[in-house]
């Protein structure tokens, strides 16, 4: 085996920055050929045209017996994996990156809608964050986020992906139980709708979480601070793969830690501290008839 250190590569979000080592026998250009699912899971991730962390985060040791560890500090893959378990680990690597500098990835969309800031949560269930965007914007609202809303310390939405579904699956995270990505788009509006960006930092007013199903009649209950609590920390556990269990044979390692979730209690606690709404509805036009009820 002649292993030879082939790329190191830096990428950011925000303020957040993440070091990729690539050992091996071939020459690589980039480590990951294609940003989209980063881009759509963290908002806004760019290789930087120059490395300035002293150490890697992730190391890539592409020959070999495969495997995958994780020291507390840095993540080492061994052997030849695919381009997906390396994507999933990046985004949680710099989830928790940007987390230690104030940054927190909710897995919610965002609407600034009737002078306030929408926040729809996907909480445990996850059933109407995109629909509702969706709703919320032919209704005349402009997009802070889809998939992902980055919050910062002080409960602002300072950032969020902007393409509302993704597209194509890398090899090793593949999902036949998810519906092709607009048929919730065909089947609610005939149509994806046109919209504007709202790119200005605002806080975060009124968080929904939504269940959309055809089956449920009508409802809209105000959510206990236990019930925003939970949701909001389902929310944003959604990056450190404690729900990505497996990667082509090996399970995820963690990277979570009890500090870690201590302290993210702890500022979910302070967040929550802000109108929640539960809302049931069979369709999004429904979802928003509600939501327009607390606005």
């Amino acid at each position: 085996m002649n292993e030879q250190l082939q790329l190191s590569e830096e990428m950011s979000a925000e303020t957040a920055r993440l070091r990729v080592d690539v050992y091996g026998s071939q020459p690589r250009e980039h480590v990951l050929e294609d940003l989209n699912f980063l881009n759509y899971r963290l908002a806004d991730v760019r290789i930087s045209p120059e490395v300035t962390l002293s150490e890697p985060d992730i190391v890539l040791h592409e020959d070999g017996a495969k495997s995958v560890s994780y020291d507390g500090r840095k993540i080492v893959f061994q052997g030849p994996w695919p381009a997906g378990p390396i994507q999933k680990v990046v985004v949680a690597m710099l989830a928790l990156r940007m987390e230690a500098r104030g940054l927190h990835p909710f897995h919610a969309s965002a609407v600034r809608y009737r002078g306030k800031t929408v926040m729809f949560l996907g909480g445990e269930s996850n059933h109407g964050k995109s629909m509702g965007q969706i709703e919320a914007c032919r209704r005349g609202a402009l997009l802070v986020s889809t998939e992902t809303t980055v919050v910062d310390d002080s409960g602002r939405a300072v950032k969020g992906s902007k393409e509302p579904f993704l597209k194509k699956r890398t090899e090793g995270t593949e999902r036949a139980d998810k519906a092709a990505p607009e048929a919730g788009v065909a089947k609610f509006f005939g149509g994806m709708p046109t919209w504007e960006l709202y790119a200005e930092p605002s806080n975060v007013d009124v968080v929904v979480v939504p269940a959309i199903d055809g089956n449920f009649a009508p409802n809209l209950a105000e959510m206990i601070p236990f019930e925003r609590q939970f949701q909001t920390l389902h929310s944003l556990q959604n990056y450190f793969l404690l729900n990505e269990l497996l990667a082509a044979d090996w399970p995820m390692p963690m990277v979570d830690t009890e500090p870690l979730r201590l302290a993210r209690a702890k500022w979910v606690t302070k967040f929550s501290d802000r109108p929640y709404y539960f809302v049931r509805a069979a369709n999004p036009q429904v979802l928003l008839d509600e939501v327009d009820k607390i606005l």
